[in-house]
């Protein structure tokens, strides 16, 4: 099952119990279903929560029934209504007469209370909207049809506290958003925090895999370094005692020597603490460097 699939199943879950959230919400399907023109209604699903959803919200919303229902089974379900008597009945609701409206506009006097906007909104996102799979990416997204509507449901997101960004797909006006904060958040007004508090989930579990790559490759860099920096101080000791000049150095010096060819896989810090007495890492450090200058030939 898919995110979205998941997210339209929590949101179907939500009780029919208020009749103005119920009519807020179907004018939402309504202004983004496949089809709304003056003489037909059309809804196209493939979520079968929605579609076990939709009779119930029509009933409770305007003691309306769908004059063609979806043969059982999966796939895209259809509903539609194409009496003229049951058109007027819905669309009167929201100041709307079928006969003369050409374009669609939403009319915000039944979304005036918090409640009904997010009805309005989760009946959009039932018809028209998506989610990716926040462990891939983030994006939720409303199409519609309507150019107008899409225009006007920005405003009413902003009104929300929400910042969404607008855009176009072939006919379709697009509103979405592609931060995950601002996702879990609508997620939330519409009604689906437990799809929320999946994302924030998806969300930590792959900054904590960044984290730990990052870590991961961070300390496989910085062996290679050691493992470099290794072969270099070995090279320059089997260069001195090619030219006899080992048995000349200091006391520091030969047990530097010493401690590197018994440990090539030690790192300085490792090394230092074999010293006798123990030394910092530093001045481990700067003994080796003075073995590669004297293999280099620098006095």
């Amino acid at each position: 099952m898919s995110f979205s699939a998941q997210v339209k199943g929590e949101l179907c879950r939500i009780p029919l119990s208020r009749k103005c959230c119920a009519q807020a919400e179907a004018y939402g399907v309504l202004l983004y279903c496949s089809l709304s023109t003056p003489t037909q209604v059309r809804i196209a699903t493939e979520s079968s929560d929605f579609a076990q959803r939709l009779p119930a919200l029509f009933q409770k919303a305007f003691q309306v029934r769908f004059d063609r229902l979806p043969k059982e089974g999966t796939g895209k379900r259809i509903f539609s209504i194409t009496d003229s008597c049951k058109l007027s009945a819905l669309w009167s609701v929201f100041g709307h007469d079928p006969a003369e409206t050409l374009v669609h506009h939403i009319n915000f006097a039944p979304l005036e209370e918090e409640h009904c906007r997010c009805a309005f909104l989760r009946g959009a996102f039932l018809a028209g909207g998506s989610v990716t799979d926040p462990s891939k990416r983030y994006h939720l997204e409303l199409s519609t049809s309507h150019l107008s509507v899409s225009r006007e449901l920005h405003a009413l997101l902003l009104e929300m506290g929400f910042a969404p960004k607008e855009g176009r797909r072939k006919a379709n006006a697009i509103t979405y958003f592609k931060q995950s904060n601002a996702i879990e958040d609508v997620l939330t007004a519409m009604g689906a925090p437990l799809s929320a508090m999946a994302l924030m989930n998806a969300k930590a579990e792959k900054d904590l895999r960044g984290s730990v790559n990052r870590r991961v490759n961070c300390d496989a860099a910085n062996l290679d370094k050691a493992v470099d920096a290794a072969q270099g101080q070995i090279e320059a000791i089997y260069t001195l005692e090619q030219r006899g000049m080992l048995e000349g150095l200091p006391h520091k010096l030969k047990e530097a020597v010493d401690l590197r060819m018994a440990h090539p896989e030690l790192t300085l810090s490792q090394l230092a603490e074999l010293c006798d007495p123990p030394v910092s890492k530093s001045a481990f450090n700067h003994r080796l460097r003075k073995l590669m200058e004297l293999a280099n030939g620098t006095p």
